[in-house]
């Protein structure tokens, strides 16, 4: 008789799984903390124009948005409306808006609110000229236009 018993594989081990959950939560609070969720729900359709001459904020904090375009349902026409956050306004709105968003920021912040104009590219100038005079008279007088940065003209 041996002395020495072989061993007989008896088929494949498990796998260990004892820090799975440990990997599932480190996972879960990885998206948790670089998930930004969407702060406006857009009504109006918004198709930016292109631009060459494109220049990123510094500061998005700081930035207010105004969207400006057909309304994404039919049934309330295909006019362009003005969209301030998560409502339809009217033009004499804005003054109100504008308040709004510097009274919400740090005073030392307020003179440095920039507000952003989000235009569908097909809307046509008169209500985007209409905003423009009422963000002047709210004193708003840092305005941005949204663009997607189109291709430079080959020479």
């Amino acid at each position: 008789m041996s002395k020495f018993k072989t061993k007989k594989t008896k088929g494949a081990q498990a796998i260990n799984t004892s820090s799975l959950p440990d990997i599932i939560f480190m996972l879960l609070f990885f998206f948790m903390v670089t998930t930004v969720m969407r702060e406006v729900t857009l009504k109006v359709k918004v198709k930016l124009p292109q631009a060459t001459e494109v220049q990123k904020l510094e500061k998005k904090s700081l930035v207010s948005y105004i969207y400006i375009g057909p309304p994404t349902n039919v049934a309330l026409g295909t006019e362009s409306r003005i969209q301030l956050n998560d409502q339809f306004a009217r033009v004499r709105d804005i003054q109100e808006f504008v308040a709004r968003e510097r009274e919400a920021r740090n005073e030392a912040d307020r003179g440095l609110i920039t507000t952003s104009l989000k235009v569908h590219k097909e809307t046509k100038m008169g209500i985007v000229t209409d905003v423009k005079q009422e963000l002047r008279k709210a004193s708003a007088f840092r305005i941005n236009y949204s663009t997607l940065k189109g291709q430079t003209a080959s020479k």
